[in-house]
Parts: structure tokens; sequence; C-alpha cells
């Protein structure tokens, strides 16, 4: 699980994958041994295997956050595995008639991990470098300032109304960091990190490992869990494997308690294990074709058309994915506030596949095979195009998937396999016709921040002036009914305009082997470790 707002996943939005470079061989030998510490002594350490290293562990500097920095620090609110509101580090909060003042309560007698109190004071300094520093901080929404009234109630007023920042909390975006620590780290806080999470900072290996031991302190735990105080395990190893063979040896030799994003085709070999246990989540996010919409192509929305006309997303899920993912039309996912099982149905009317449409379409647009090679052409020239795609094995094959899908429309499409860096500088440059991308979020505001026109010149370059009216309107609305009636407004323009193709929501598999308790919550997407003990 990821969150961020570029995912893609994964959160992220929205989100960019990175790749890690394998475990070292000190790191492998010190976790095939679970029950001793990297001092050497006895011990009680969770060991997970992961895919991304944290590029840094300090909150305001990133800008994603999965289990593996996430859980350093603890949201204001959060939600319960129905999805409802529940306390976090604040006991309550209300919103003022207007919109737009927020107000928390902190809890009593908290202290960061480094031994500093959590105040509303100290809440109000994490805001405000966080709205000073982070790479994110748009996703605040507009905070005018925050203010600590008294040792327990915090402030947050905005310039305007702000519905999603209910979701931003949530997230764990804005969750509070310890700046006195931090201005007495500088930048070497990312390395020595202090929040308020039932787990803290132990150790680094870049690029290896990560340990964390539990929080002495921690007593809030969620209502839906048994155990509320301190983690029955004393330590979580989190270690960065690459290789998926690597990955499955490893914890089928039982080196490994949690294995999270578990490879597609290695599923159903799990399932036939004694003692693994599986379980699945939705993302909350969908992968796409951008297209890059000041493209001479694309700018012809009946080539848009053309393309999402010619996919199938059926064979994407289930040979892309093994199976493990949801066909989508529409532009949110299941998991998203916002979410229009309306709109999604609409969305599969209009462009389930239809090859004939889609040559109609382009014979519409002045393209048609004059030469009978398989490939339309207008003016001499073949109708041919790029899709640049990360390397990641899904993505690979998907694109392969769709490059044969095309050709059946007479659409040659060329794959490029790049960095996603490469890639998100391309889009950024208008370098490129369409990319493979992802993005995952927790509302429907994520479509403020892919579309809306102070966004939309770095990513896929497509504005509205009636999109940016109803996605503004939608950040604003007071009530949730009023924001889900903006936003299937805004979908619908999205349908009729085809500025993307969605495809896919993936569906995340996480083994476990040797523990109990092990659970996911897939309102938030992190791990829930209150309850979790390891066999014995």
């Amino acid at each position: 699980m990821k969150k961020s707002w570029w995912k893609t996943g994964p959160l992220s939005v929205l989100l960019a994958t990175a790749v890690i470079a394998g475990c070292s061989s000190q790191t492998a030998n010190q976790t095939t041994q679970p029950k001793t510490d990297e001092a050497g002594k006895t011990s009680n350490t969770l060991v997970v295997s992961s895919l991304i290293d944290p590029d840094t562990l300090d909150l305001h500097k990133t800008s994603w956050l999965g289990n593996e920095n996430g859980l350093l620090y603890e949201p204001l609110l959060s939600r319960d595995t129905s999805g409802k509101i529940i306390p976090g580090l604040a006991e309550k909060y209300e919103i003022s008639q207007d919109g737009k003042t927020w107000t928390f309560t902190i809890r009593k007698n908290i202290r960061f991990h480094s031994g500093n109190p959590v105040t509303a004071a100290a809440v109000k300094e994490s805001f405000d470098r966080m709205m000073e520093i982070s790479p994110v901080r748009g996703i605040a929404g507009p905070i005018e300032k925050v203010e600590a009234t008294d040792e327990q109630t915090l402030k947050v007023h905005f310039s305007k109304p702000f519905s999603p920042f209910i979701n931003v909390v949530i997230s764990g975006m804005v969750s509070p960091v310890d700046t006195k620590a931090a201005k007495e780290l500088g930048d070497g806080f990312g390395d020595k990190p202090s929040g308020t999470g039932p787990i803290q900072f132990e150790k680094r290996e870049r690029g290896a490992s990560l340990l964390f031991k539990k929080n002495p302190e921690y007593n809030w735990g969620p209502e839906y869990v048994a155990n509320k105080g301190p983690l029955h395990i004393d330590n979580v190893l989190f270690r960065f494997l690459k290789d998926d063979d690597t990955r499955m040896m490893e914890f089928k030799k039982g080196t490994i308690h949690v294995l999270h994003d578990v490879p597609a085709n290695s599923v159903a070999e799990l399932q036939s294990l004694p003692g693994v246990d599986i379980q699945k989540t939705m993302d909350i996010g969908i992968k796409y074709i951008a297209f890059n919409n000041k493209h001479p192509l694309f700018s012809d929305v009946r080539l848009r058309k053309a393309v999402a006309l010619s996919v199938d997303r059926d064979p994407l899920v289930q040979v892309a994915l093994n199976g493990f993912g949801k066909p989508i039309y529409g532009p949110l996912a299941p998991t998203i506030f916002g979410y229009s099982e309306a709109i999604e149905n609409k969305a599969k009317q209009m462009y389930s596949r239809n090859v004939a449409e889609s040559k109609q379409l382009l014979a519409d647009a002045g393209w048609t095979d004059t030469n009978n090679d398989g490939i339309v052409d207008k003016d001499g020239k073949p109708l041919s195009v790029e899709i640049l795609v990360s390397q990641q094995p899904a993505f690979t094959r998907a694109a392969q998937i769709l490059q044969s899908q095309l050709k059946e429309a007479g659409i040659d499409l060329k794959i490029t396999v790049q960095e996603m860096t490469t890639i998100k500088d391309r889009i950024s440059k208008k370098s490129y016709d369409m990319a493979l991308m992802y993005y995952g979020w927790y509302d429907a505001d994520i479509l403020f921040l892919i579309f809306e026109k102070s966004n939309a010149e770095s990513r896929m370059h497509y504005t509205r002036p009636e999109l940016d009216d109803l996605l503004n309107k939608g950040r604003e609305a007071s009530s949730d009914e009023e924001r889900i009636r903006i936003y299937e407004q805004a979908q619908e323009i999205l349908l009729n305009d085809s500025p993307w193709v969605p495809l896919w929501v993936n569906e995340v598999v996480t083994a476990t082997r040797g523990i109990k308790g092990f659970g996911l919550n897939s309102y938030t997407q992190y791990f829930i470790l209150n309850d979790v003990t390891l066999d014995k």
C-alpha cells in the first residue's frame, strides 16, 4: 500500500513506484533468526517483506506513505474496518458552520517517541513545518492558519471550505511530527524520526532493511482491536527484497512472516501451503492510460475514444494480474469516496470494447487503411503512437496486451519501457503520446489534483472550465450527499471527453505465516499490528 498523489500505487496519489535494491547478505543472515535482534539479544521480531524502501522517514519531506514509514506516525483521526471515522491522536473534532474552521481536541498525556510532549502547540508547529517544506503541502487544502487555543485545542482555519480535509487527516499526510527533534537534528531527522505511532525507529540499512521497535507508551489503540496498549511484538523488521523468487523462497523458509504485495502468479502456490493465511484488499486507486491531450493526435476526442473502445480490460486483469484485480471504466475506484455505481455502469456501456466503433471513429477523423497492411493511415502516414511504461512486470505485460488489442483497430502501438521518474518528467514536458499510469487516494478530490487547471499542466494537459468549476465546488460542499452529486457531474464530463482510459483496480494480496492476529484495514490500507503474536 502506498498513498501519494502523483500512486500511481500505492497512496500512491498520486503515485510512483520505486525500484528497490536487493537485501544485503548481512541483513539476510540476521533475519533468518527472527527471534534475535540486531544487537544479539533475545527478541520478538515480526519480519515483513516489502518492495519499497522509503526515500525518507521524515513525513514532511516525502511524497508518499506506506506501512514502511506511515506506521511511525499516528493520525489525528482514522477509520475503523467498516469505514466509520474514529479517534486517533484527537479525541474528537468539530467543523464550524461555515466549513472554514476545523477544531481538534488532542489527547492528554501523549508523548513523541523522543519523549517530547504532544500538545496542541506541538501539533500546530507540525502543521506549520508541513506547510513550509512538504512537497505535497497542496494536498492539505487552502489552509490560512493553524492555532493552538489551549493545551488540547487545535484549530485549523481555511480561506474557504475544504471538505476533503477529513480524508487528508485520515491518510496520515498531516499526522503530527516532533518538530523539536526535527529542529535539533536538521537534515538528520529523516534518518532518526520521532512520531507517535505504535512503532518507533531503531536502525536502518538503506536499500536492505528498516528495524523498528514497539512504542512502550502507546496506549490508544483503535476500538476494533483487542489490544489497546503497546504491541505484543517487540520489533518490526522490514526487509526490502527486489527479486520475487527470493521473496518467495524466504517466506516459504519461514524467515519472513508477512509477504506484502504477493506476486500474482504465486498466490495459488501459497494458498496450497499449510499455515499460510491470505488476505486481500482492493487498492484505493486505478491504473489508466494517460493521453497527452495537447498532442496533435489526441487533441481530437475521436482518437481518444477510438483507443478507449479498442481496449478489452478483462484480459488485462486475467493475464497481466493473474485475476487479482477488477476492470474499471469510470474515473474512480470503488474504494474511493465519491465513487458512483451509476457512473461506472454508464462508463462500461460507453467504453466496453467495440472494435467496429473504434474503426468508425478513426475513419471519421480521416484515418483508414489505404494499403491493406492492417494499420490505418492518413496522408500517407500510418497511425503509430508510443506508450511509456514502467518496469513493473504487470505494466509491461499489460502494455503487450494493449499493443495487440489496438492493432486490431488499426493502431500501431510502440512500447517504451522507462524509469518512472523519466516518465513523469516526459509527461510534465508534454514529450509523450500515451503513458500507462496510476493514482491512489481516498477521496474524489483526486480529480482536482489531476485535472483542475492548476494541476493539469503537469499531468495530462487537459482542462475544461466547467470541470474546474465542479471540482472546486466539490471541495467546498458541506455535505457528503452534495459532494457526491457534484462529483457525478464532473465524472460525466470526463466520460464524454475521455482524456484518459481507466483500466483496472489492483487487488493487493498479503500472505502471512507463523503469526496470529494480523490484519489489514481496507479503508486506511495500513497493517493492523496491535494483536499480532508470533507462533512459538
